[in-house]
């Protein structure tokens, strides 16, 4: 990415990535001996949660996002849900607002390099005009958008400090129901909030994501760790302190905690951030399938052999599994050997690869398993890193659309693209441009679409210079962004 170097950490073979990932280790308990002191499984007491209380606390941080006036985010979300998403932040704080006025949200984050990389939600920067964190120990910083995920609602920020206290993602796959967690985040401004539950579930879709997103990927992890307005972004730890999920969302008719709380499991927010940091935006692969629950009513209606999986209904133009073989009506039960329960399961497990990955796929047709390699493609159906039109929007974070003859007339431009809604990305990282900018140049070119303007920009790197108008003013403006 333009002008920002990162540094290489120790990743369980996994080279020349931003964060750290540990295989979970045991869970950590005291062990009650017998009075000979020589028999440990004699009895166990209480988990002991201050060692992971003490290295999560130090790690998790307060964001504050100014927003620009209506500049607020609407999404289409469940009744319960709307107290807390309510226009932008399911378990965030937002301050009072009038038309034309700016408004402050706050939440949580978590600080994942000890060169200040920070993950947190998407929807805790989204619109933000400009962020603040405040560390554990009180210290505040400016810091910028590396990158965002609306699918997932993950998005990597960065301030610039040096030697923090960093969390290693834990593998939530190991992570199983039963087993406690902490939350750990900032509610009500309450800072450095700790609170302990277990495990409730896992694979939940609650369809919270909204129309921010345009394929959403919900398999959040459900526990009843108490967590409340602000602690939105905050980390989900085990008792190693490992970084197990980012809390996002609760289930509530008030908007205070209600006794379930979901948050993004480690396995994609890992795969989420580390492609931020390195191509801007998140290079995900597809199976090219569309699928629904096995029910009931299907394993009748169909004669399946199975009750646990999703069935294959079509597949895309483009499909990596029907170019494997896989055929309408297969059951998928497995990839890469991991159950595969209904479809937040196989949305998290296809969630993690990139195009070009080689997955191992188990079906069941007519009764018989059958384990098929897929090679995932793009969602463009390409086997390479996805630098579709889409990439480089969301990379920029701009919406765009071709003006009209009309246009072109009334602002006195030959042609060129409007900017409408900017959300995370470059264009806000790097400059002060308003909706409704009309770019009329990139690099002296003429853009005279939003396909030429991404096709002038795939690819390049370094700084980029784009011009343009505002309607009803005729000077021209001048922005600078880097690739």
């Amino acid at each position: 990415m333009g002008g920002t170097s990162y540094a290489t950490y120790e990743h369980m073979s996994k080279p020349d990535t931003l964060s750290t990932w540990v295989e979970n280790a045991t869970p950590f308990v005291k062990a009650r001996l017998d009075d000979k002191n020589t028999n440990p499984k004699v009895a166990m007491i209480p988990a002991d949660f201050t060692f992971a209380s003490k290295k999560a606390t130090a790690a998790v941080v307060h964001i504050t996002s100014t927003m620009k006036p209506e500049r607020n985010v609407s999404q289409q979300i469940p009744d319960e849900f709307k107290d807390f998403f309510g226009g932008r932040d399911p378990f965030g704080q937002q301050g009072p607002q009038g038309r034309g006025q700016k408004s402050k949200a706050s939440g949580s984050g978590v600080i994942i390099n000890s060169d200040g990389f920070i993950v947190t939600n998407n929807h805790v920067i989204q619109g933000a005009e400009s962020l603040e964190v405040t560390l554990a120990n009180k210290r505040t910083y400016k810091a910028k958008v590396i990158g965002s995920d609306p699918n997932t609602d993950i998005a990597l920020i960065k301030i610039d400090a040096k030697d923090l206290p960093a969390l290693a993602f834990g593998n939530s796959e190991n992570v199983e129901v039963g087993q406690w967690v902490l939350a750990v985040g900032n509610p009500y401004n309450l800072t450095s909030t700790v609170t302990a539950g277990i495990v409730s579930a896992k694979g939940r879709s609650i369809n919270i994501l909204g129309e921010n997103a345009k394929a959403p990927i919900e398999s959040f992890i459900q526990t009843d760790a108490a967590v409340n307005p602000g602690n939105s972004g905050g980390a989900l730890v085990d008792l190693n302190g490992n970084l197990i999920g980012i809390n996002t969302a609760i289930a509530s008719q008030t908007g205070s905690f209600a006794g379930y709380s979901f948050a993004v499991p480690s396995s994609i927010a890992h795969k989420v951030v580390e492609d931020l940091s390195k191509f801007g935006s998140v290079q995900r692969g597809y199976l090219g399938v569309g699928i629904s629950e096995v029910t009931a009513e299907k394993v009748t209606t169909f004669n399946l052999k199975v009750t646990d999986g999703v069935r294959v209904e079509s597949f895309a133009d483009q499909s990596a599994a029907r170019d494997a073989g896989i055929k309408v009506g297969d059951v998928i039960t497995k990839i890469d050997g991991h159950a595969i329960l209904g479809v937040p399961q196989l949305q998290e497990a296809i969630a993690q690869h990139k195009p070009a990955d080689k997955v191992l796929v188990t079906v069941n047709r007519d009764g018989i398993d059958k384990i098929v390699t897929v090679t995932l493609k793009s969602n463009a159906g390409n086997m390479v890193a996805d630098v579709s039109d889409s990439a480089v929007l969301e990379q920029l974070g701009v919406e765009l659309q071709d003006l009209t003859a009309q246009q072109k007339k009334a602002w006195s431009v030959p042609a060129g693209v409007q900017v409408g809604q900017i959300s995370a990305g470059k264009i806000r990282q790097s400059t002060d441009m308003e909706d409704g900018f009309v770019i009329t140049k990139v690099d002296k070119t003429p853009v005279s679409s939003v396909k030429q303007l991404s096709d002038i920009l795939k690819g390049k790197k370094g700084g980029v210079m784009i011009e343009g108008i505002y309607p009803g003013n005729p000077e021209t403006q001048y922005y600078a962004i880097g690739l």
